[in-house]
C-alpha cells in the first residue's frame, strides 16, 4: 500500500506538472491478478481496485495499518466496472454485476473478491474510511440506484447520477459513494464547480473511449491547476479544492467522499465568474 500525504493549498499553488500528478493522480487503479491500494491522509481514506482473474483475491491487512484484519477499525464501498463477478464476505457470497455496489461492513474480517469469467474480470473500485459504529454490509445494484437527471444539453453537462451509499441510501459511518454517467455529446462534470470544505473526494473516471482524455481541474477556486487523466485513473481532491473537469469524449466517473457528514447536498457553489 502506498501513501499520499495531504498538501495545503498554499504548496499546491507552487506545484509544476510533475509535482501536481505526484501529489493528487493514482495512476494505477486496475491491475490484473492483484490489489491496488493507496492510502491517502486526506481524511484517512483509502482508494484502490481489485481485479481478480482465475484465482480470487483476497483483501490484504497492511502493516501500516496496525490492525488485525482490514476492516476491524474501517468500513468498504466496492463499485464494480468491469465484468460480473462476486465479493465473499466472511463466508456470505455477494453477486456484483457492471457497476453494482457493495458496502462492507466494520468488523467483517474475511472478504475476497473473484471474476465470473478471467477473460472478462470483475473490476472492483475500493473505498474505505475509518469507522465508529457497524452497518450492515448491504448491496445496491445499479437498476436500484435511483437515478436522477442532471445538467442540459445547452451547457454540455447532461449526465445521470447514480447513489448508493448516502444518506437516504446505503447506510454507513462516514462514506459516501456514487457514480455519474454523461450523456453522448456532454463533456462537463460537476458543473457549475463547488467545494466541500467538510469533505475530501475522490474520483475514478471510467468508459472512456480508447485514446480519450479528461482534463480535471482541481485546487482553489482563484488558483486552479490542471491534470490530464486517462481512462480508469482516480484523483484525490483534497476538501479546499474545487474538482470538475471536461473530456474530450462522454465518460463516466465514481465519486466517494468522507468526512464530517453522508449529505449530496453539502457543498459550497463557486460562481464560474470567480474561477481563474
Amino acid at each position: 500500500m502506498t501513501q499520499r500525504f495531504a498538501i495545503g493549498p498554499r504548496e499546491t499553488a507552487t506545484l509544476n506538472t510533475s509535482g501536481i500528478r505526484e501529489h493528487f493522480l493514482i495512476e494505477n487503479i486496475f491491475t490484473a491478478g492483484e490489489i491496488e491500494l493507496t492510502y491517502t491522509h486526506y481524511d484517512r481514506m483509502i482508494v484502490g481496485g481489485a481485479q481478480p482473474t482465475t484465482a480470487a483475491l483476497t483483501l490484504p491487512c497492511p502493516e501500516s495499518l496496525k490492525a488485525n484484519f482490514f476492516l476491524e477499525r474501517r468500513e468498504l464501498g466496492a463499485l464494480n466496472v468491469g465484468g460480473a463477478g462476486t465479493i465473499t464476505v466472511d463466508g456470505t457470497v455477494y453477486e456484483l454485476g457492471n457497476q453494482d455496489c457493495l458496502y462492507v461492513s466494520m468488523g467483517s474480517k474475511e472478504v475476497a473478491f473473484a471474476s465470473a469469467d478471467a477473460a472478462n474480470p470483475a473490476k472492483f473500485y475500493l473505498l474505505s474510511a475509518p469507522a465508529h459504529a457497524v452497518h450492515p454490509t448491504a448491496r445496491r445494484t445499479q437498476a436500484e440506484a435511483t437515478p436522477v437527471e442532471m445538467g442540459a444539453m445547452e451547457t454540455a453537462n447532461e449526465r445521470t447520477i447514480y447513489k448508493y451509499i448516502y444518506q437516504e441510501g446505503i447506510q454507513s459511518c462516514q462514506l459516501v459513494m456514487g457514480l455519474t454517467q454523461l450523456k453522448p455529446g456532454n463533456v462537463w462534470n460537476t458543473m457549475p464547480s463547488h467545494t466541500h470544505d467538510r469533505r475530501m473526494e475522490a474520483y475514478l473516471y471510467f468508459n472512456m473511449p480508447q485514446g480519450q482524455r479528461v482534463l480535471h481541474l482541481l485546487g482553489e477556486p482563484t488558483e486552479t491547476r490542471p491534470l490530464w487523466v486517462s481512462n480508469e485513473q482516480a484523483i484525490l481532491s483534497p476538501p479546499w479544492s474545487i474538482h470538475t473537469g471536461c473530456g474530450s469524449s462522454n465518460y463516466a466517473f465514481i465519486w466517494g467522499m468522507a468526512g464530517e457528514n453522508r449529505e449530496y447536498t453539502d457543498m459550497d457553489a463557486v460562481p464560474l465568474d470567480t474561477l481563474r
